[in-house]
């Protein structure tokens, strides 16, 4: 089936950033982000964090937008199409394949803990009040050991996220965006400001923002870097498919800035906001992934307000894994409308369907089927954990080496030039780092996160000395 003779474009340059930034702005940036500081040293993994979304995630996001618009079509049409062009293997479309199967098999699980949210913003409508860390940790384990209440919540999510997909392109994605994306950014900074009346702002600012050299350490670093390239969703074709929407007048490269500062920003936030609170109660903020779940719920009970702000906080998480989960589902259901002739909804919610199961058995993972783990060396892994190793330390990143590669190596610096725009010296030094630091930073972030602890130091080493030569030539 033609497929350019049915595809929509986005109705503005700033629809794409919006929507885009829905992508990008999700649990990884409200929940993870806060979490990671909290855990990584404070000051130091922020620090580093700028640093990696400047030389990773910003020409990474550009090369991955470049493929779709390149392309025009979903992320495996795309790769096929710009592969055709460039006289360039056919196989270079299996790309698209693995961002397309990651994307989906990231929202079988992102989606049950969107449902998590959903439970909690449903305790704070009723009152949620909480006395003790003990009884949050309950409260926590009682939702997990419930398979009945994950499997409400997670359907209900993945309602809510086909719901949209079904509708289209402007009619769904952009104009969900378009209404949570400012509602988000407005309940963030209502939060952000509550936090520096009502908590200890002061704290959560020395903490993110009071850089110390000797708090920087290689496990800081690599959780840094790949956190940056986490954050704004590349490597799964979410981003590809909606640069496929992109109108050529748009310039790639400075959409692309305000995406990922947008990012970063709501990061900024969020960490402030949750710090602030965090401090003022004299709670820890290295609790790690608990922080949200557990740590805050605790403060928001003690605080006069605190069951409304609670309300916005969870409302403000659950928008940003919505519009982040509409981006995971559309890849495929772009695939099934342009290359087989499916009508748009009865992609979405057969699409969506599938996804869904998989979310039931991992719903199961944490109390019916606990028992069935994976083990292997150091590995422990339930459904949940196995799907989250796989697509996030496995298939992003090797499908974000794949991406560099095939931009700085394989489409030739013509086309490449042609579509990002830059200035000629700008241009070089962005299409250098995407040949050269980006490519060596992903195989980093992989290998520490893939390999067996004893073999990491070694390789990475191995991998870093031709910049420790650079450094010291200079």
């Amino acid at each position: 089936m033609n497929s350019s003779a049915i595809r929509s474009t986005w109705s503005s340059r700033w629809a794409f950033i919006l929507v885009t930034i829905g992508s990008s702005v999700g649990l990884g940036n409200i929940w993870k982000f806060p979490y990671m500081a909290g855990s990584q040293g404070g000051s130091a993994f922020v620090l580093l964090y700028f640093l990696c979304v400047l030389l990773i995630g910003l020409p990474l996001l550009m090369a991955e937008i470049l493929i779709g618009r390149r392309g025009k079509g979903n992320p495996v049409s795309a790769m096929l199409n710009t592969a055709e062009e460039t006289r360039s293997s056919p196989l270079w479309g299996l790309l698209g394949w693995a961002g397309v199967l990651g994307a989906l098999l990231i929202l079988s699980f992102y989606s049950v803990v969107a449902g998590w949210i959903m439970d909690y913003l449903y305790q704070a409508l009723m009152g949620m009040r909480v006395d003790s860390a003990t009884e949050a940790q309950a409260r926590f384990a009682a939702l997990l050991a419930s398979p009945w209440r994950l499997g409400l919540w997670h359907t209900l999510f993945m309602v809510l996220v086909i719901g949209v997909i079904a509708r289209g392109v402007v009619g769904g994605i952009e104009f969900a965006n378009r209404i949570m994306m400012p509602g988000l950014f407005l309940i963030l900074v209502a939060l952000t400001l509550w936090g520096a009346v009502a908590g200890d702002i002061s704290a959560a600012w020395h903490f993110l923002f009071d850089f110390r050299l000797e708090d920087i350490t290689p496990s800081v670093v690599l959780a840094a870097m790949g956190h940056a390239f986490f954050s704004l969703s590349l490597g799964m074709g979410a981003i590809m498919a909606y640069g496929s929407y992109l109108d050529h007048e748009s310039n790639i490269a400075s959409t692309s800035a305000w995406v990922a500062a947008a990012g970063t920003l709501v990061g900024i936030l969020a960490g402030l906001a949750i710090f602030s609170l965090t401090f003022q109660h004299g709670l820890q903020p290295t609790e790690g992934a608990g922080l949200i779940l557990m740590t805050l719920p605790l403060a928001f009970s003690h605080m006069p307000g605190g069951n409304f702000f609670a309300i916005l906080f969870f409302l403000l998480v659950l928008f940003a894994a919505w519009t982040s989960a509409i981006s995971l589902l559309e890849p495929f259901v772009a695939w099934l409308t342009e290359r087989l002739g499916i009508h748009r909804p009865a992609a979405a919610w057969g699409t969506g369907g599938a996804v869904w199961l998989l979310g039931i058995g991992v719903c199961l993972s944490f109390n019916v089927w606990a028992e069935y783990r994976l083990s292997w060396r150091s590995l422990d892994l339930n459904l949940f954990d196995g799907l989250d190793f796989l697509t996030s330390r496995l298939m992003m990143p090797l499908s974000g080496l794949a991406i560099a590669i095939y931009v700085g190596w394989v489409m030739g610096r013509g086309i490449v030039a042609e579509e990002i725009r830059l200035p000629p010296r700008l241009f070089a030094l962005w299409f250098n780092i995407l040949r050269y630091v980006v490519p060596v930073g992903i195989i980093c972030v992989f290998c520490w996160y893939a390999l067996p602890p004893e073999f990491r130091p070694g390789v990475i080493r191995i991998l870093l000395r031709p910049f420790d030569v650079l450094l010291h030539l200079f």
